[in-house]
C-alpha cells in the first residue's frame, strides 16, 4: 500500500503525531488532496480527542531539512477566476482554523525549511519549537508570486508578532533563521535539531497536564505602544504604504493588497478578517501580475535543472586570476559559500584592493547580522593571496577577471593552463569578449567556458555561462554547477558579441542617446523607464556601468553587427570630457558621497554641438517603445541565431541581469501579452522615422505575420 503524504500516529501517552513525509516529493507542500487528507486527520483527532485518547498534538516532517514547502503553485496558477481563488483560501482557511479549534494543546516541531502555508499551519498551532539548523528557515514569500499569505497568514501573522514585524515579512517575502524567528516572537523555543522531537513531545505531555507554554518574547515595547492605538496603527501603515510605492511605482498590487487587509482586519475578529483576507488573495490570484511572477519562479526554478547532462566535476578549490573590485568580490562570494579560494595578481596594490573589498563585504553581512564576526573572518581566511601561481597545482577551476583585452586575456590563460592539473577547468569573466577566440590559444580548448559575473557581484543574480566553439558539456556543466553552489542563476549562452544580456541592453542604452539628441531631458527619460518598471533608467544605467565602459562595449558591439548598432553621436561625444559616471562622480548625474542627487543639467551644454540646448518633450509612450522595442527585436535575432536556446532563458537572464520588470514576466513574455504585430508596427513606424536600426528582425515578423508569440 502506497505511503501516504500525511499520517497519524497515536503513541501511548496520548500525544498524537502528524508527520508530512510525501513520497512522491522530495519537499512537503500542501496540495489539495494533502489538505483533505489533513482535514480528514483533524476529525480523526477532534473524536480521539473528545474520547480522551488525544491529549495533545504534534506537527511534525519526516524530512531532514524540510518541514513543509507551500502550498501548491500548479494549483493557483491555473486559476483566472477570482471567486474560484477566494473558495481555494476560504477552504484552506478553514481547515487551519480546524487545527487551531482543536480542544487539545498543539505544538508544531519545525526542522528545515517552513515557507508559505507551512507557515500558515504553524501559525495556527498553540506552541512553536524550531530547530536552529542553517536550513530552518521561515517566512511568508507570497509577496514574491504576486499574492497574499492566504491560509490565515497576513491575519495571524500581525496578531502573533505585531505589525511592525510582520508587514516586515509579508511586505519583503524574507525567510528568516529560528535565531530571529525567536527574536521575533515566530517560535516559542530553539534547540539543536536532534532534541526538537523529544522537547515537542516533552511541551505537548506538560501542556497536557495544565502546564504552562513556553515564555515568548513579546514585541518591543516602542512597537506595542505605537500599535496599542488606532492612529499608532494607521501611522505605521500610511509609512509603509509610502515605501511600497516608492519602491514599485504601484506596479505590484500584492503589498498595497497587503496592507489594505492588515488595516481593515486589525480589530476584527478572527473569523471576519479571514474573509477580508480571502477575498483580496482571490482577486490577486486572478490577476496578470499573479500570474506572471508565477512564470518567472518557474523559469528560475527550471534554470537549476537546465545544466549538460553529464556529471559535472567537483569543484572544491577556486582560483581568481586578477583582483580589484571584481576580482575581490568573486572571491569573497566563493568564500562565502565555503570554497577554498586563492586570489592572484601580478600587482601588489591591485591585490590589496581586492582583499579589502572582499572583507568589506563580509563585514557588511556581521553589521547586518547575517554572519557572526569569528564567521566572517574564518571565512575571509579562506581567500589565499598571492603574487604568483603558489597553489594552482590544487584547483579545480580558474576564474581569469583580468583587463578586458584579448591579448593581455589569452596571455593570462596560456600561462594558467600551464600550471593547473590536466583536469582543471579554465573560465573567464568576460562581458564581450570572445569566448571562442580564447581557446585557440590553450591545448585544452574543451576545458575552457565564458563565466560572466554581473556587477556587483554579491547582489546580481545571474551568471551568463558561454559556450565557445570547443567548449565540451564537462566544462559547462563543471561552471553551471558551481554558479548553483554560489546560489546563482545561470543561463547557458552560446559565443556570440555580448552574448546575451549586454547584446540585448546595448540598443537600449544607447537609443537613450538619440532620444538626447532629439531634445528628450535626462530625467524626462529615465522618469519614462521607471514608470516602466525598469530599477533605473537608461542614464542612471550608463553613470553606474561606467561611460568609458559603455563606450567600450558599444564600439565592440558596433564593429561585430555592423550600423544597427553605430553609437548615438550624443554618447560618442562624452569620450572628449572626463565623465566617467559614478566612479568619478561625474555623469549624467551631480553625485554627493556616492549618491546620485539630480541630473547634471551641465551636461547639455557641453554636448551643444551634438545634442542642441533646446529641450522639449517628447512623450512618455514613444520614450518608453523607442528603448524597449529594439531589445524585444534584439532578442529575436538572439533566438533565430542560436545564441539562447529559449525564450525562458532570455526573460530569466534579462530579469536576474538588468533587473527587467518582473511583474511584466519577462521581455519576450512582455511582447507576447502586447501582441507581436503591434511590436512589429510600432518598430516599422520608428523605422520609417529613424532609419534602419528599428528595421524588424525576420523571426519577429515571421511570428507577428502567423499570430504568433515567442512563447508558441
Amino acid at each position: 500500500m502506497k505511503q501516504a503524504a500525511l499520517t497519524l500516529d497515536i503513541d501511548s501517552d496520548g500525544v498524537a503525531w502528524f508527520v508530512f513525509d510525501d513520497p512522491d516529493r522530495k519537499v512537503n507542500i500542501l496540495s489539495s488532496p494533502v489538505m483533505e487528507r489533513l482535514d480528514e486527520l483533524l476529525t480523526e483527532v477532534e473524536e480521539a480527542a473528545r474520547a480522551s485518547r488525544v491529549k495533545s498534538l504534534v506537527v511534525r516532517s519526516g524530512k531532514d531539512g524540510s518541514f513543509i514547502a507551500g502550498a501548491n503553485l500548479d494549483e493557483i496558477a491555473v486559476l483566472r477566476d477570482s471567486a474560484q481563488a477566494t473558495a481555494l483560501a476560504t477552504r484552506g482557511q478553514a481547515v487551519f482554523q480546524r487545527l487551531h479549534d482543536l480542544e487539545v494543546p498543539t505544538i508544531a516541531a519545525i526542522d528545515g525549511t517552513c515557507l508559505g502555508g507551512g507557515t500558515e499551519l504553524v501559525l495556527a498551532c498553540d506552541v512553536r519549537v524550531a530547530s536552529d539548523r542553517p536550513e530552518t528557515r521561515i517566512g511568508v514569500p507570497e509577496i514574491r508570486l504576486g499574492i497574499i499569505p492566504g491560509f490565515g497568514g497576513t491575519t495571524r501573522l500581525p496578531r502573533l508578532i505585531g505589525l511592525m514585524a510582520a508587514s516586515d515579512l509579508i511586505l519583503t517575502g524574507k525567510a528568516v533563521d529560528a535565531r530571529k524567528a525567536e527574536r521575533l516572537g515566530l517560535i516559542d523555543e530553539r534547540m539543536h535539531q536532534a532534541v526538537l522531537v523529544r522537547r515537542a513531545r516533552e511541551i505537548a505531555l506538560e501542556l497536557a497536564d495544565g502546564g504552562q507554554p513556553p515564555g515568548r518574547r513579546r514585541p518591543p515595547l516602542a512597537h506595542r505602544l505605537a500599535e496599542s492605538t488606532g492612529p499608532g496603527r494607521r501611522l505605521i501603515l500610511k509609512q509603509a504604504h509610502k515605501q511600497v510605492l516608492e519602491r514599485t511605482r504601484g506596479h505590484y498590487p500584492a503589498p498595497l493588497a497587503a496592507l489594505s487587509v492588515m488595516r481593515r482586519s486589525a480589530r476584527k475578529p478572527l473569523r471576519q478578517a479571514l474573509v477580508i483576507e480571502a477575498e483580496a488573495v482571490g482577486r490577486l490570484i486572478a490577476g496578470s501580475v499573479s500570474k506572471n511572477l508565477i512564470h518567472v519562479f518557474r523559469l528560475m526554478e527550471g534554470a537549476k535543472k537546465a545544466g549538460p547532462e553529464v556529471e559535472a566535476p567537483a569543484v572544491e578549490r577556486v582560483a581568481v586570476v586578477g583582483a580589484g573590485v571584481m576580482g575581490g568580490g568573486v572571491a569573497q562570494l566563493l568564500a562565502h559559500r565555503g570554497l577554498a579560494v586563492h586570489l592572484k595578481d601580478i600587482d601588489q596594490s591591485a591585490l590589496a584592493t581586492g582583499l579589502r573589498h572582499a572583507r568589506e563585504q563580509f563585514q557588511k553581512l556581521v553589521t547586518r547580522r547575517r554572519l557572526g564576526q569569528r564567521e566572517a573572518d574564518d571565512r575571509m581566511a579562506a581567500i589565499s593571496p598571492s603574487l604568483e601561481y603558489t597553489g594552482f597545482g590544487m584547483v579545480d577551476l580558474v576564474i581569469e577577471a583580468v583587463v578586458e583585452r584579448m591579448d593581455v586575456k589569452q596571455a593570462v590563460l596560456r600561462e594558467v593552463e600551464q600550471v593547473v592539473k590536466p583536469d582543471a577547468v579554465l573560465t573567464t569573466n568576460t562581458s564581450a569578449l570572445s569566448v571562442t577566440e580564447m581557446q585557440r590559444v590553450l591545448e585544452r580548448p574543451e576545458l575552457f567556458a565564458g563565466m560572466h559575473f554581473f556587477n556587483p557581484v554579491h547582489r546580481m543574480p545571474l551568471i551568463e555561462v558561454i559556450r565557445g566553439e570547443a567548449t565540451s558539456d564537462v566544462a559547462v556543466a563543471a561552471v553551471f554547477g558551481l554558479a548553483l553552489k554560489l546560489s546563482k542563476t545561470p543561463v547557458v549562452v552560446k559565443d556570440g558579441p555580448g552574448f546575451l544580456v549586454n547584446r540585448i541592453l546595448t540598443p537600449y542604452l544607447n537609443e537613450a542617446g538619440y532620444l538626447l539628441a532629439e531634445g528628450a531631458a535626462i530625467a524626462e527619460v529615465d522618469e519614462a523607464l521607471l514608470d516602466f518598471g525598469m530599477p533605473m533608467g537608461p542614464f542612471r544605467l550608463l553613470d553606474e556601468v561606467g561611460l568609458d565602459i559603455a563606450r567600450h562595449a558599444g564600439a565592440t558591439m558596433h564593429q561585430a553587427f555592423g550600423e544597427r548598432f553605430a553609437p548615438a553621436p550624443a554618447l560618442e561625444a562624452l569620450e572628449a570630457t572626463d565623465r566617467l559616471g559614478r566612479k568619478n562622480e561625474k555623469g549624467f548625474y551631480v553625485y554627493e558621497k556616492g549618491r546620485d542627487k539630480h541630473p547634471d543639467q551641465s551636461i547639455y551644454e557641453e554636448l551643444q554641438a551634438v545634442i542642441g540646448a533646446e529641450r522639449r518633450g517628447l512623450g512618455a509612450a514613444d520614450i518608453r517603445d523607442r528603448c524597449v522595442f529594439p531589445m524585444v527585436n534584439e532578442a529575436a535575432r538572439i533566438l533565430e541565431e542560436g545564441i539562447a536556446r529559449s525564450p525562458g532563458d532570455i526573460d530569466l537572464a534579462m530579469i536576474t541581469g538588468t533587473g527587467f520588470p518582473p511583474f511584466r514576466g519577462g521581455l519576450l513574455r512582455f511582447a507576447d501579452r502586447l501582441g507581436l504585430e503591434i511590436v512589429v508596427d510600432r518598430l516599422a513606424a520608428f523605422e520609417a522615422a529613424h532609419g534602419a536600426r528599428f528595421t524588424p528582425a525576420p523571426l519577429l515578423r515571421r511570428k507577428a505575420d502567423a499570430g504568433e508569440g515567442f512563447y508558441d
